[in-house]
């Protein structure tokens, strides 16, 4: 954080962090520079499939990305607008779990029903986002190619 407090430690002193979103990893979702998350400090208990985290990656970088998988050791996490799954995230690297959002200064938690169907969308169709994504991203080298010739 910008205060020179990380996120652990403020979440510890006050239990819930509110920040603005940075990156377009959780598109559509959350909007850069526009939308605002609320994460609550992860307790002990482990985290659900759906649950939109906020983990630290090894040296100090931090990422909100959801869970797309729970396993007996650790996660699987992606986020919305992502195609790379990242394996072997354990409960120990989790300082947060998103509570809610805002968008245009209205609030959003994650018990609103609009949330949870695009949370049960999201979840039942990382396979074919994925495979749609690589295939434009391919579609799209092909076509430069083209045109360069």
């Amino acid at each position: 954080m910008n205060n020179g407090i990380s996120y652990e430690e403020y979440l510890d002193k006050n239990g819930t962090l509110t920040y603005t979103v940075v990156g377009v990893s959780m598109l559509p979702l959350l909007h850069q520079d526009k939308d605002l998350f609320t994460v609550r400090k992860k307790g002990k208990r482990r985290c659900a499939k759906g649950d939109v985290v906020l983990y630290r990656r090894p040296p100090d970088k931090y990422v909100l990305h959801r869970i797309i998988k729970v396993r007996p050791a650790d996660y699987v996490i992606l986020g919305d607008n992502c195609i790379n799954k990242e394996y072997g995230i354990k409960d120990r690297d989790i300082v947060g779990v998103m509570t809610g959002f805002v968008r245009n200064g209205k609030s959003y938690s994650i018990n609103d029903t609009v949330y949870r169907v695009y949370t049960f969308f999201i979840l039942n169709t990382v396979t074919v986002r994925i495979f749609f994504k690589k295939a434009k991203g391919k579609i799209r080298r092909i076509c430069k190619k083209l045109l360069r010739r």
